[in-house]
């Protein structure tokens, strides 16, 4: 079963996961929001910078934000002149890869989304006297729900199963910056493939879940549709 470092692992993983779940829906609703309704010319150069996870190795994307993260980096520089520390190898440092990891994973559902809803009912809703942001609310949140209902499960359960990002960032530190993934590798290292079979089947079970209510969700959406 579990031992005390796996289920504290465990908690980071879950934790890691909710945190960037939270900066990335906070993040991805209004990028996703202008990228379905601008007419800028060059919007797929942004959109291919916010795919870019999903080609890229993940030791590749982990080393250059080690390098921005670290001392030397820009953003560890900064924060060292500030009088804090560098982000490599802290939780915060692990939201940081974990939200621009995962980053497509919510912001495309939630484009797609905004693109399906259409101009037409937000027409409407100015005509009634709708201001901006009433019609966010009103019109397009509702009729976007399974977008954001995919998207928070997609960027929860992608951060669960991140290794090379982490581990690049975040390193190996238990009780700080060690996640499952990383506890599972040590594990099976070891030759303690009991503990790696609980915590691999955890994720597993997880993952599988959570994708089996976003399929059953867009299903029954489509049957009410019809």
């Amino acid at each position: 079963m579990f031992n005390e470092a796996d289920l504290t692992a465990l908690a980071i993983t879950l934790k890691l996961a909710f945190v960037s779940t939270v900066v990335l829906l906070l993040l991805g609703t209004p990028l996703a929001w202008w990228l379905a309704r601008t007419r800028w010319r060059y919007k797929f150069l942004l959109e291919a910078m916010i795919a870019l996870p999903l080609v890229l190795p993940p030791t590749v994307l982990g080393f250059y934000l080690l390098l921005a993260l670290g001392q030397n980096g820009p953003v560890g520089g900064l924060m060292t002149a500030m009088g804090g520390r560098p982000l490599a190898f802290t939780f915060t440092g692990l939201v940081i890869g974990s939200v621009v990891y995962s980053l497509p994973f919510v912001v495309q559902p939630l484009q797609d989304s905004f693109a399906a809803v259409g101009r037409r009912p937000l027409e409407v809703a100015a005509t009634l006297r709708a201001g901006p942001v009433d019609r966010f609310f009103t019109v397009t949140v509702p009729l976007a729900r399974a977008g954001f209902f995919s998207a928070a499960v997609l960027g929860f359960a992608h951060t669960l199963g991140e290794f090379g990002v982490v581990l690049m960032i975040g390193g190996n530190i238990p009780g700080e910056t060690q996640v499952v993934s990383i506890a599972v590798y040590d594990h099976v290292e070891s030759l303690q493939y009991a503990h790696a079979h609980w915590l691999s089947a955890s994720l597993l079970l997880m993952s599988f879940l959570m994708l089996v209510a976003v399929y059953a969700l867009n299903r029954r959406l489509r049957v009410v549709r019809a």
